[in-house]
């Protein structure tokens, strides 16, 4: 008969410590912690957390593309990885939890179990992943280990070549390694996720733990509304070609219509241009950048269809000329099944409340989903506060967290 381990918790003041620790490397002194990609922050992070790995006996691996990993070995003969974590570096003047509570949450679970000596038909690796944010290259680590990451992104990455190759000598990486990172189909059996939700759903309801069930997909637009310059003073209201008020009709219109009739999605225009840009010209052109997200791939479809019509109904009611060209396209990632299962199994045997729902944001599980079955849990976020400061969640929500990610791995791995 198997022996169960539905017992077992992670040790949480342990877990705590080494989270406090890590919040300190990069600590801004507000409460947030600022650890951009290969900074000296994130390299003495990561210094940090090699150190934590091999004082707690486990095995340190790093690869090609930077990914840190503590890893435990099942001792079984070609067995495949069933690999969990997250990403330790930040934006600027973000937020302690997002990212390092799952890397955090990880080598807490992989050091529960060594330590209580549990058999495990599965190899566990605890891992931390390279540039979630995209301070060079978004999700880059997890592409590489998926094979997705290529020669063009790594020549043109958005913060600028000179940036990354300068970042890339001091972590002692290089093109030729990021290539070089890519993991088999064979070798991976999965890939667990736990992140703090970035939003106020777990909270407003009451709710410990939010199960994934996909990560939302996208699409983004340029889009120019072109119009006529004239004099501010001197032209009349109703004689203008005002490209401004073509944009600004859109906008709002954009939020009444996703409020409407696309409650599960968002839509955001996050940059206006004007041109000439000074306030004694009508404006001749405006240029802005729109960008939506839904969790349904049939639903994104139809937003999209949706946005490009309003802007044109825009155009046409101030008379304005309209150019509009997609640069983003991303469907809908969906959440292994097995593993929602899994993840609500334990949130019931550990008395916790669960929710499915979808993730607003990007993750790097979604760039293995073609590689193994991925999954995700989300712990409740105060306020729905991330990428800054005041980011928090409760350290009791944390520890739930923890405590399903264990659980559930025990039901993957234990033999």
């Amino acid at each position: 008969m198997t022996e169960s381990f539905s017992h077992l918790r992670v040790n949480a003041d342990r877990m705590l410590a080494a989270f406090n620790q890590l919040a300190s490397i990069g600590a801004t002194g507000d409460g947030g912690v600022s650890r951009v990609t290969f900074s000296e922050a994130h390299i003495a992070a990561r210094k940090w957390f090699r150190n934590e790995i091999e004082n707690s006996e486990l095995e340190f691996r790093m690869d090609g593309a930077g990914n840190h990993s503590a890893f435990l070995n099942c001792g079984i003969k070609d067995a495949p990885t069933l690999l969990f974590g997250s990403h330790l570096d930040s934006v600027p003047n973000g937020g302690r939890f997002d990212g390092a509570l799952g890397v955090m949450a990880a080598f807490e679970v992989l050091r529960t179990i060594k330590e209580n000596r549990i058999n495990l038909k599965l190899n566990l690796e605890a891992i931390d992943f390279t540039d979630e944010e995209g301070t060079h290259i978004g999700l880059l680590g997890s592409s590489a280990l998926a094979g997705h990451l290529d020669e063009n992104q790594l020549q043109n990455p958005s913060g600028g070549r000179e940036k990354l190759a300068s970042g890339m000598t001091r972590a002692r990486l290089s093109d030729e390694s990021m290539l070089s990172a890519a993991r088999s189909k064979e070798s991976l059996v999965g890939y667990l996720e736990l992140h703090i939700e970035q939003g106020k759903r777990l909270e407003r309801a009451g709710i410990d733990i939010g199960i994934v069930s996909a990560i939302v997909g996208y699409g983004s637009y340029h889009l120019s509304f072109i119009g006529r310059a004239d004099h501010a003073g001197s032209i009349s209201m109703e004689d203008r070609l005002d490209a401004g008020q073509g944009a600004s009709a859109f906008t709002l219109t954009v939020r009444e219509t996703v409020m409407r009739d696309f409650p599960n999605c968002v839509a955001n225009v996050g940059k206006m241009d004007f041109v000439p840009g000074v306030s004694n010209i009508v404006p001749a052109r405006v240029d802005l950048l729109l960008e939506f997200r839904s969790p349904d791939e049939n639903q994104l479809f139809q937003l999209d269809t949706a946005l490009i019509k309003l802007a044109q109904a825009a155009a046409e009611q101030f008379s304005l000329e309209l150019l509009f060209e997609p640069f983003n396209k991303h469907v809908p990632n969906l959440m292994s099944e097995d593993f929602q299962k899994l993840f609500k199994g334990s949130c019931d045997a550990l008395g916790l409340s669960s929710v499915v729902l979808a993730s607003g944001a990007l993750h790097d599980a979604q760039s293995l989903v073609d590689l193994c079955p991925i999954g995700m849990i989300f712990v409740p976020s105060v306020g729905g506060a991330s990428h800054a400061p005041r980011e928090f969640t409760k350290w009791d929500d944390c520890v739930n967290g923890a405590n399903v990610l264990l659980q559930t791995v025990l039901q993957l791995a234990h033999l």
